[in-house]
């Protein structure tokens, strides 16, 4: 079939690259033997949570959870939680599912997606408890702020899956990144800032210090956090 140049498809802006980088033994592993058992596989419809981790529990969801450190001891400290991440690089999907295997964490599940698209697509409206955003690609030159994941668009979505009173919550160490935060949640209707005076929020036990952000505090970087509860 001849293409019809004449016709013109939207480019897509993604908020990331793969960046895959090597993959050990163990997490080529984790991938091809444990993925089949806590990833999801997704289809053009929203998911049934309940099915999926079969039990009924408060869902958390984490975008772009990296190495998964964060989700695994949210996971851990809250097991009558149930913790969805979403990751597009398959090193960190390889090195959690490890840390999952290890500590016979059963309250996770994984999908390797872009995570636009998952919560456009699969995550049910109102069903969210807490959505976490940490560190994302800030993507720090001009040009490139479109590419960012916090966007109106992407936080209107978000505040559709969420519950009422549940919580957006959101870290970056790059301080342009944090005040566009800022600035996006003031356009949104629907959330209420729950950092005293409407600013940044202290950071709160649960989010884990990675060795990437101690590193970067020893050498005198700053990081914001952002919590906003959606309203009633």
């Amino acid at each position: 079939m001849q293409r019809d140049d004449s016709i013109k498809h939207p480019r897509i802006v993604r908020s990331f690259v793969r960046r895959e980088g090597r993959m050990t033994r163990g997490q080529q592993r984790a991938l091809a033997e444990l993925l089949p058992r806590y990833g999801i596989q997704l289809r053009e419809q929203p998911l049934d949570l309940v099915q999926v981790f079969g039990r009924s529990a408060a869902c958390c969801l984490e975008i772009g959870f990296g190495n998964g450190a964060n989700l695994q001891a949210m996971a851990q400290q809250h097991p009558e939680r149930n913790y969805l991440g979403i990751e597009v690089h398959r090193p960190g999907m390889g090195n959690l599912l490890l840390q999952i295997e290890e500590h016979g964490i059963e309250n996770i599940r994984v999908i390797c997606a872009d995570a636009v698209e998952v919560v456009k697509s699969n995550i049910p409206p109102a069903s969210l408890d807490a959505v976490y955003i940490f560190f994302p690609d800030p993507w720090h030159k001009r040009r490139h702020h479109k590419r960012r994941l916090v966007q109106p668009e992407f936080v209107e979505l978000l505040r559709e899956r969420l519950k009422p009173g549940a919580i957006l919550h959101m870290a970056t160490d790059w301080e342009d990144y944090a005040r566009h935060m800022l600035a996006v949640m003031q356009q949104v209707s629907g959330f209420v800032n729950t950092a005293p005076g409407g600013g940044f929020s202290p950071r709160p036990d649960y989010r884990v210090l990675t060795k990437f952000e101690q590193r970067g505090m020893r050498l005198g970087h700053g990081v914001w956090d952002l919590i906003f509860r959606r309203e009633d």
